[in-house]
């Protein structure tokens, strides 16, 4: 096998993602960790949706790259700077571990039964990105069942925006077969240049049931006692929350689902008010009971 990790990279970068990653709000201090974890993430991310490897080729690209991360070996300069970041912080590269999890998912398993074994995925696809950022920041565990709410809707915005797409390139559908049959909708129709009426009825249910995490999630940015991190996320909530309004009002197989720059900008400044405001509120609440943290 002559491919290597660092060939197999799409061109991708963490400014062309739909949400933040160690955006200004984040201290400098810990932008160089995260963004370590995403460049070892985007080329996991890149092995399992590359379009003409083998399935075997990319689980043993994707182990490869898990034993760079563990020290067996240097062959994945990704990895061997997140594994140099990890220790300095003392952390554990478990979080990446079951990011590497779901990525042998994307390549094994095309279909979803239903919203659990979608929850499923996402507790390894998703739930673990945030989690890491909050250990880098110190955070206690207690703030994990808000950020996951919020890292799962994040995952299903992005899987409801790139349905089609994921379906002709890759014959991966992550809409919940359940989903699809309890509106009449195939698994076929996400091939069609927009959707049917059954496949819009579908789309626009999980689109309502991702707001639903939204609103679990609600409460996360102002748990988080860093304010730099706190304001980030509220800015993520807030972005997250327009695009389920657009995945909600829109056809993602015909229709632009994602947001323009000058429309992440006016959402981010909207939630990173509304986040500066959640905490003042905090701050005067009798029941606070977590430090400041700048």
């Amino acid at each position: 096998m002559t491919s290597t990790p660092s060939r197999l990279r799409s061109g991708k970068g963490h400014r062309d993602e739909n949400f933040p990653v160690a955006s200004r709000f984040v201290h400098p201090r810990h932008r160089a960790i995260i963004l370590a974890f995403y460049e070892f993430v985007r080329i996991a991310d890149d092995m399992a949706d590359h379009a003409t490897l083998k399935a075997d080729e990319k689980l043993a690209l994707l182990d490869r790259l898990e034993a760079t991360l563990l020290g067996q070996h240097d062959e994945v300069p990704e990895a061997v700077t997140l594994r140099s970041a990890l220790g300095e912080r003392n952390l554990s590269p478990r979080h990446a571990q079951d990011l590497l999890t779901a990525f042998r998912m994307d390549v094994t398993k095309l279909r979803y039964r239903d919203w659990d074994d979608l929850m499923n995925y996402c507790t390894y696809s998703a739930m673990p990105v945030g989690r890491f950022v909050l250990d880098v920041h110190g955070e206690d565990q207690s703030t994990w069942p808000a950020n996951d709410a919020l890292c799962a809707a994040l995952q299903i915005i992005n899987h409801l925006q790139d349905c089609q797409a994921d379906y002709r390139n890759l014959d991966r559908v992550y809409i919940p077969l359940d989903a699809l049959a309890a509106t009449g909708a195939a698994v076929e129709d996400l091939g069609q240049p927009a959707s049917s009426p059954a496949l819009r009825q579908c789309l626009r249910n999980l689109a309502f049931r991702t707001g639903q995490l939204l609103d679990e999630a609600a409460p996360f940015s102002a748990r988080i006692r860093d304010f730099r991190l706190a304001i980030e996320v509220a800015v993520i909530h807030a972005l997250a929350r327009r695009l389920v309004a657009m995945l909600t009002a829109r056809d993602p197989l015909s229709e632009r689902v994602h947001l323009k720059a000058p429309g992440v900008a006016a959402v981010g400044a909207l939630g990173a008010v509304m986040g500066v405001a959640g905490r003042f509120g905090r701050m005067l609440s009798p029941s606070r009971n977590h430090p400041r943290n700048a």
